[in-house]
């Protein structure tokens, strides 16, 4: 199929872009990558009045260590993440989920923030950033601001974005001493949505999971450490409460089977990876 007709607006400056949300609201969509909305313009699943195309926007394209977190612009691409000088230092867990993204095509041309954007339940990136208790950075012609990742995910390819604005960065915690991260993926083939996806952090005092693939997008727990009393019938729970969905590609029951098995191997992976 070919796309609805619609307006396409390549912007040069952050302030035209912002002029354009601004006016066109809803009837805008942004194009950065392209690796969903470029499929979904051809299949008439989007129909925008207008295409913003922001990845010349000078600034956009930087990966900076800023207030001890990884700020990536909303140019990035995945593969430039994934190629970032020491990453597997900064952010462990970062570092081991992208290469589950999609395939090295894929990365090369998609960008980090519009998968966060996208918000698929079954994505790593938003996965991730909730895991890391990331933030999300937004600007419109209103102002800036900054939004924890556990709020900005609402459901299904849903987010808190206004229409009128654009997501300048994503910020993803760096690691800190003596907590090991982890994660961990089961999918019908590598590249493919996860059917589970799970990611984990564990200190001395506390673990978190966080886990995709299951709900209507990333839910994060603080469960008992690995190693002691407690934590099978902590993740029996948390599996119990996820709305679970039944699909072509695996059960509910499946999917929460999956959620207690790759939960705790995580977890205890990421408590062998403390430093």
């Amino acid at each position: 199929m070919k796309p609805a007709a619609f307006d396409y607006v390549r912007a040069e400056n952050l302030d035209e872009a912002l002029d354009v949300l601004a006016t066109e609201g809803a009837d805008a969509n942004i194009l950065a990558g392209g690796q969903t909305l470029v499929p979904m313009l051809s299949m008439r699943m989007a129909r925008p009045r207008v295409v913003l195309d922001i990845m010349r926007l000078p600034g956009l394209d930087r990966i900076e260590i800023a207030d001890g977190t990884i700020r990536v612009g909303a140019s990035v691409r995945q593969r430039a993440l994934e190629r970032y000088a020491e990453l597997d230092k900064r952010q462990p867990l970062l570092a081991a989920a992208l290469p589950w993204i999609g395939h090295a095509q894929t990365r090369s041309r998609g960008t980090v923030c519009g998968s966060v954007a996208n918000a698929d339940p079954s994505a790593e990136l938003p996965l991730v950033l909730a895991a890391l208790g990331g933030e999300i950075e937004l600007r419109s012609r209103r102002g800036a601001r900054r939004v924890a990742a556990e709020t900005f995910f609402t459901g299904i390819m849903s987010t808190s974005r206004k229409d009128d604005e654009l997501i300048e960065a994503v910020h993803f915690p760096v690691a800190q001493a003596g907590t090991g991260y982890a994660f961990r993926e089961i999918g019908r083939r590598h590249g493919d949505f996860a059917i589970v996806a799970s990611a984990a952090s564990v200190d001395a005092r506390k673990a978190r999971l966080a886990i995709g693939g299951v709900a209507d997008r990333p839910v994060v727990r603080e469960l008992p450490l690995p190693d002691g009393t407690g934590v099978t019938d902590a993740l029996d729970a948390f599996a119990n409460a996820l709305d679970a969905r039944d699909d072509l590609h695996a059960s509910a029951a499946y999917r929460r089977r999956l959620v207690r098995k790759l939960g705790l191997q995580t977890l205890r992976e990421a408590a062998a990876c403390r430093a």
